[in-house]
């Protein structure tokens, strides 16, 4: 859901090869997801009077925007005039305008409006656009003197060049290159353009996603998609190499307060010895050191195990977030198969600022409505072959998704089991949750499909819209003391199954255009501009007060269900499914809005993701032996689930890693200031230390040295 919400927010690229036919420019764009089939297209025509008008459409997994603009540029290339209508990705209503008459810029939409007096050229960014507008972009900032271009209603955007490419088409021949935008959002942005004196957009490649390339150069789409991973890859590492700091030898963590994820309480202060990415030792806290290389004054922070994100699509640049977070772990619950395989290596081998992650293999049916990464299948004999696939490559959770074929739901999730893979995902189409628990699922994603077992009926076709529509509009006539509601919450509890609710993901079910979606209030003073202003357009389609205020009793209801799922006994695992690092904390605080305790809610992001991702054994708990996935943070977050975002340093993989110097990077400014230093010691050999002292020794080993 992630993606499918935010790329086209605000788009930056367009492309720009053209044809012309009568007094009109006509040019047909692509858009293709990664497993080739084409969803979507963008047309823009120009006619002889200087009117632009753009036709965008993308539909993925039974949803996407769809745009009509109009736009006039003025001398300097940019938009003077611009107007677009349609409907968001989940159906709301998009009215938007701008205008530039001399130095007055002004734009209103159906949540904001705002001018502003402009000396020189500057490029408005539409909360809601097609590629089209920010392909302006490009030859502006190329014939700017100083390379920049001031952006409205605020930042500047910079770019520069990161390579070349030929590409073909029949017998034409052309050299293209891979630029990288910076100055909106959280990471670079990358855009082909051609090349020469006014450079235009040629494609638009989101590696592991989707591609947008002019009609009749599509062929090309996988060169450019391998070219920029190779690209972005030569950025990620620089920027792991700048924000991994290395723990080379032991280092000791004094004076830390150990939260005890298995009672869900803190403990005495402690020091906590790690080498080599393991605990070695916990020790009471002010106990003598011995052959430490380096160390830490936690000064009494509070010491947290590695917090679990259990509803990841994790991207390349999402690695930052996430472990600023203090999110160690990430269960991805659906990729691309080759991307997330390059991922793993990436993170694997330190090339990568990211969380160990734990792949779900990603396994949908076929259908007009069809998601389309991972496996997407036809019958019994492929489903097999795609869960085989997982199984040799390590995934230990299945997800099934909404076109799934119900008629082999039952013996697919046999032969998952019987490879040793839990089954979990959304409920195929045709059947509700109780039918799912039938065929032996093991997990339910989402609150909506949770809803759904009491909302939807058979013919309820779950892969449109009516999945997110009937929660919103149902669920506060749902009698939670009803028999069926409470067989249903029995039933679960007895079989444990777990519950995926991405409750912070689904705010956005109840959120009026204009105000700000209450997952990103704490956050929206410390992000960029640009990212803030987003977080105030609305995405459903709400048409009047009483349908908001019926939206808005229905999400309270779905938050109150969730703790009464805790409460009676059911597993609750935190994800998110939204913008990295940040919701999960906003999940942990929904959570306690549902009933938890801020230590329960902790224990649901430690020690729950450890259990169901099947690595208690090595994650969940500060306990010898496991591995050193630590997060020391300022404030209590077990009296205060909101200190959860002071997190003031991370350790995991063998690594020391700042938010604070996270965030900078990329624009965001830090929950803390003040970061637990790394300090190198020099301690006496191990040759020295031993034998210098019988008594000492004694008293530190327990035991008298004998010859």
């Amino acid at each position: 859901m992630k993606l499918v919400k935010t790329i086209l927010a605000s788009s930056l690229f367009a492309l720009s090869s053209t044809s012309a036919y009568a007094d009109t420019q006509t040019t047909r764009y692509l858009i293709f997801v990664e497993n080739g089939k084409q969803a979507g297209e963008q047309v823009v025509q120009k006619d002889d009077n200087g009117l632009t008008k753009v036709r965008f459409i993308f539909k993925d997994n039974g949803r996407g925007p769809e745009l009509n603009e109009e736009f006039r540029v003025g001398a300097d290339g940019l938009i003077n005039q611009y107007k677009v209508t349609g409907n968001s990705t989940f159906g709301a209503v998009i009215n938007e305008t701008y205008q530039r008459q001399g130095d007055l810029a002004e734009w209103k939409s159906t949540s904001e409006k705002g001018s502003k007096t402009v000396k020189g050229s500057a490029l408005y960014i539409p909360l809601n656009s097609s590629f089209a507008i920010g392909a302006l972009s490009i030859a502006a900032i190329e014939n700017s003197a100083d390379k920049r271009l001031p952006l409205l209603p605020s930042g500047t955007l910079t770019q520069s060049k990161i390579g070349e490419i030929e590409v073909v088409n029949g017998d034409k021949k052309q050299t293209v290159q891979l630029l990288a935008q910076s100055g909106i959002g959280l990471s670079p942005q990358f855009v082909w353009a051609t090349t020469g004196k006014d450079p235009q957009m040629f494609a638009v490649v989101i590696p592991g996603y989707m591609k947008v390339i002019a009609e009749g150069w599509q062929a090309n789409g996988e060169a450019l998609a391998n070219f920029q991973k190779v690209a972005e890859g030569k950025v990620l590492v620089d920027w792991a190499k700048k924000l991994q700091h290395p723990l080379s030898g032991l280092t000791v963590i004094r004076n830390a307060r150990i939260f005890d994820s298995e009672k869900a309480k803190l403990g005495t202060a402690s020091d906590v010895y790690v080498l080599r990415g393991r605990i070695t030792a916990i020790l009471p806290a002010g106990s003598p050191v011995r052959g430490a290389e380096a160390e830490i004054d936690a000064a009494g922070r509070i010491l947290l195990p590695g917090l679990f994100d259990m509803h990841g699509h994790v991207g390349r640049w999402d690695g930052g977030l996430n472990i600023a977070a203090g999110v160690t772990s990430v269960r991805d619950m659906g990729n691309d198969n080759a991307q997330m395989q390059l991922i793993l290596n990436e993170v694997n081998k330190g090339d990568l600022l990211g969380p160990q992650i734990v792949p779900a293999g990603f396994l949908e049916g076929e259908s007009p409505y069809s998601a389309n990464n991972g496996f997407v299948i036809k019958n019994l004999e492929q489903a097999k072959y795609a869960i085989d696939w997982y199984a040799q490559h390590g995934y230990p959770q299945l997800k099934i998704y909404n076109s799934f074929p119900k008629e082999i739901l039952k013996d697919t999730v046999a032969y998952a089991h019987q490879r040793g893979l839990r089954v979990s995902g959304h409920i195929p189409v045709g059947l509700r949750a109780f039918e799912a628990l039938d065929a032996g699922y093991d997990e339910i994603q989402h609150i909506n499909q949770v809803m759904l077992n009491f909302l939807a009926t058979p013919k309820t076709d779950t892969r449109t819209l009516d999945r997110f529509i009937i929660p919103a509009n149902k669920t506060v006539d749902l009698d939670f003391n009803s028999k069926p509601v409470k067989d249903f919450i029995a039933r679960l509890k007895a079989k444990q199954i777990a519950i995926d609710p991405t409750l912070a993901t689904f705010s956005f079910l109840r959120q009026q255009d204009g105000t700000m979606n209450e997952p990103f209030v704490t956050i929206a003073d410390h992000m960029p501009p640009d990212v803030r202003r987003g977080f105030s357009v609305g995405t459903m389609k709400i048409d009047d007060e009483a349908m908001h205020q019926r939206y808005e009793k229905s999400y309270t209801k779905m938050v109150e269900f969730v703790g009464r799922l805790y409460k009676a006994g059911v597993p609750i695992v935190a994800g998110t499914d939204e913008i990295a690092g940040f919701t999960l904390h906003s999940e942990l605080a929904f959570l306690v809005k549902a009933g938890l305790t801020p230590a329960q809610a902790l224990q649901v992001a430690t020690r729950n993701g450890a259990i169901y991702t099947r690595t208690q054994q090595e994650r969940g708990s500060i306990t010898v032996g496991k591995l050193a996935d630590l997060v020391l943070v300022d404030g209590d977050p077990t009296k205060n689930i909101e200190d959860v975002r002071k997190v003031a340093a991370v350790i995991s993989r063998g690594y020391l890693m700042y938010p604070s110097e996270i965030h900078q990077n990329m624009g965001i400014k830090p929950f803390v200031e003040n970061k637990p230093e790394l300090k190198v010691l020099q301690p006496a050999s191990a040759s020295n230390a031993i034998g210098t002292n019988e008594a000492a020794m004694q008293r530190f080993f327990g035991t008298a040295r004998r010859d």
